[in-house]
């Protein structure tokens, strides 16, 4: 803001005096505050003829005549700093320095090169959350082809559905990896995967012995050094695929651009979140979910990567307590199951490890409740700055979330992003504040898509986010933005509690089921159609007691009193674990269809899901009779 108050004193501009002033001006004029990042954070000359050619969703075009790549910037960094410190369940595995990394990814990309990798050309990995899958990621990036990536506990098919999509040229695959204490060989997957993709020129095996097989090319044996070069591209060139989440039909595939993602990164990274040089930064994800993305542009703000391959779970959910304590993280990012688990396992990290370095907590994946708040600031650290944020795979970033100078109120995000037109619509398209409505992008924003791969008309991207609300995104989510530019984010809006005319975000619903000391854990949904035919089905983990008559009608009574009598559910079974998908997302919407009476093979990939048998069992459950 001070940077930005000299900027505009000179041109006799107002000073911006808040974040809300702040804000204000960077969804109003588009122009002058992306292109004010692009010169604050020094992405080089001024090579494009404006900053926005049109102001239109979907068809803007940023910074027309730009050359950029989103590995340059790494070059500038010291070469002695520490990039990275990559974690498996044994502990410490490897550290490396900007410039190790560096020679790694020059020694990688000369070896796509020799593969005949060209701008445009997809290169894939089937890889764990381990430098060799950030490598290979920079590498591919700095050549101008396009990267995409699942991790290895993807089930065959759920990669096929993704990789088939994309065509391939090559693949980096690892022969196996450890969970939970379990070693997992997937070179029979990998040798699955590599007879279904017929666009597959070459495979590079990460992990796997040298007598793998005749003329095998090992990752291990790839070039540690070289200069790296890099070659520019125009501002929206293809940088990832990233898909999402996939238990509906196939996984759209979602293309970003190289200049997008810097620009979003550098601002939601340095202004939003405060990271930058000095600052150990740790995200829990696997290569599969998109903050695994925003973890690694981590590197352009000049913070250590930690990186953590395995369970968040195993030996206990301590470990990546532990993990934090040893390496000292300043920035510590998990989801919001994760740390409601936590709370819900009794733990308190601050009596078990010394935690003074961490200085913020971030929270995604699904909305954090008022008793996650409590819990952080009672159990880990008195003094941290908690980020429940919100965005997603669709524009790889948050655009609710966080800002340091803002302060922090139990079960609600901070602020709306700069640069972020987030509206809270009503059914007439109206913006209202502080009542539920709609989340919207109501202005465009470089990070969003390009487009979708294979969608050479846009007709399946516009559907996906424009077809509700013309010209404005849609995102699927239900907000209120409150009267102090606060939000909370209640669900999905395609999974909303809809009774009798009322209208209610699922989260809201947990809140109230999940305080009660029997519950662990609940998934609800609603099949009611547009006539009220359907059900209000609610299904709960017990703690150590069995739900029995006496709990369903206290439990009933509780959901009276708390929220109304029309969200007394109509059927309540109890389940040993709620489905999830991969990234710990809770499976409402397919659960909803299921229950509506859509056939499985229509829904939902079980490949997609962090554990199958859960959704086999809650349908049966769903046939048994209520306690």
């Amino acid at each position: 803001m001070r940077w930005l108050n000299g900027a505009r004193s000179a041109r006799s501009e107002a000073r911006l005096g808040s974040y809300d002033e702040l804000w204000r001006f960077s969804v109003e004029d588009l122009e002058g505050f992306w292109g004010s990042l692009w010169d604050y954070f020094e992405l080089g000359p001024r090579t494009f003829s404006r900053v926005l050619e049109q102001r239109t969703m979907p068809g803007a075009r940023w910074f027309p005549g730009a050359r950029i790549n989103y590995v340059s910037r790494l070059r500038e960094r010291p070469s002695d700093r520490l990039a990275v410190i990559h974690h498996s369940e044994r502990g410490r595995q490897t550290t490396l320095t900007y410039g190790e990394l560096l020679q790694r990814v020059a020694g990688c990309r000369a070896a796509l090169r020799e593969l005949g990798v060209v701008p445009g050309d997809r290169v894939v990995g089937y890889l764990t959350n381990a430098p060799e899958a950030l490598i290979a990621f920079l590498a591919t990036a700095s050549l101008g082809a396009i990267w995409s990536s699942c991790p290895p506990e993807f089930g065959v098919e759920s990669v096929l559905d993704r990789f088939q999509q994309i065509a391939p040229k090559v693949m980096f695959a690892c022969a196996g990896y450890e969970y939970g204490g379990k070693a997992f060989d997937r070179r029979p997957e990998v040798a699955h995967l590599r007879a279904a993709l017929p666009s597959l020129e070459a495979c590079i095996w990460v992990g796997a012995p040298a007598d793998l097989e005749p003329g095998a090319r090992r990752f291990e044996d790839l070039p540690r050094q070289g200069t790296l070069e890099v070659e520019l591209v125009p501002f929206d060139h293809p940088l990832w695929i990233l898909f999402s989440s996939g238990t509906t039909g196939l996984p759209k595939p979602i293309v970003h651009g190289h200049g997008g993602m810097l620009l979003e990164h550098l601002k939601v990274l340095a202004l939003q979140s405060d990271i930058g040089e000095g600052d150990r930064f740790f995200w829990f994800s696997t290569t599969g979910w998109m903050m695994w993305n925003y973890l690694v542009s981590g590197l352009h703000v000049g913070a250590t990567l930690v990186l953590y391959d395995g369970s968040p779970g195993f030996p206990d959910l301590s470990r990546l307590w532990r993990l934090c304590e040893e390496e000292r993280v300043t920035y510590f990012g998990v989801s919001a199951p994760f740390l409601m688990a936590c709370r819900g396992a009794g733990l308190v990290p601050q009596s078990t490890f010394d935690l003074a370095a961490l200085r913020a907590v971030g929270s995604t994946g699904a909305p954090l409740p008022s008793a996650g708040f409590e819990w952080v600031y009672a159990a880990v650290k008195s003094d941290v700055w908690l980020g429940s944020v919100s965005g997603g795979t669709d524009l790889c970033t948050a655009f609710v979330g966080s800002c340091p100078l803002l302060p922090v109120y139990a079960g609600e995000l901070q602020c709306r992003s700069l640069g972020a037109d987030v509206q809270a619509f009503d059914e007439q398209g109206r913006a209202v504040v502080g009542s539920v409505g709609e989340l919207v992008i109501a202005s465009p924003m470089p990070c969003m898509p390009i487009g979708f791969w294979n969608d050479p008309q846009g007709a399946r991207y516009r559907e996906s986010y424009f077809e509700r609300f013309p010209g404005v995104w849609r995102h699927g989510d239900w907000i209120v933005i409150t009267e102090r530019g606060s939000a909370v984010i209640s669900g999905r809006s395609d999974s909303t509690l809809n009774r009798g005319g009322v209208r209610m975000g699922t989260s809201e619903f947990y809140r109230v089921v999940e305080e009660l000391p029997e519950i662990k854990d609940s998934v609800v949904v609603d099949t009611s159609d547009a006539s009220g035919n359907g059900k209000l089905w609610l299904f709960v983990v017990m703690r150590t007691v069995q739900l029995d008559g006496a709990l369903v009608k206290a439990l009933e009574r509780t959901l009276r009193t708390k929220l109304s009598p029309r969200h007394v559910p109509d059927e309540i079974r109890a389940i040993s674990d709620v489905p999830r998908t991969l990234s710990g997302k809770k499976l409402e919407v397919p659960i909803k269809r299921l229950l509506s009476g859509a056939r499985l093979e229509d829904v939902v990939n079980p490949g997609t899901l962090q554990n199958p048998n859960a959704l086999f069992e809650l349908l049966a459950a769903a046939k048994q009779p209520e306690p």
